[in-house]
């Protein structure tokens, strides 16, 4: 639902390791997310990256921005209008399950959201 302050897991969006590039499976994901923005003209959406706690807190928190960032770059390179958009990294702070273990835990916490603004 596109409410204000509706939150959501972008499922499906990959990055390379330690880097802000996707990997090919996020392209379907991503042009969804195209399609819903130009569906919805006065949508604005924060995009949030997130890490989990492997490495430095400073280091996972521009990580985290950076996807965020790509994600945005990727929206406006296909038409969005870069206003409608804000990115930000909250690296580690926001986990949503333990970081204990890799399959139900840290992979879970590597994930970008978006969150409605307005619409």
């Amino acid at each position: 639902r596109l409410t204000v302050g509706a939150r959501s897991v972008l499922r499906n969006i990959y990055f390379d390791v330690d880097k802000a590039t996707f990997r090919n499976s996020s392209y379907n994901e991503l042009n969804k997310l195209v399609s819903m923005m130009k569906q919805n003209q006065r949508l604005r959406v924060e995009i949030s990256g997130h890490t989990d706690n492997s490495g430095p807190a400073s280091y996972n928190e521009l990580l985290s921005r950076k996807r965020a960032e790509a994600v945005k770059d990727f929206l406006t390179s296909r038409g969005v209008d870069a206003r409608r958009i804000s990115a930000v990294g909250f690296g580690e702070k926001k986990p949503l399950a333990s970081n204990d273990d890799e399959t139900e835990g840290r992979q879970l916490n590597r994930r970008v959201e978006f969150r409605v603004l307005s619409n």
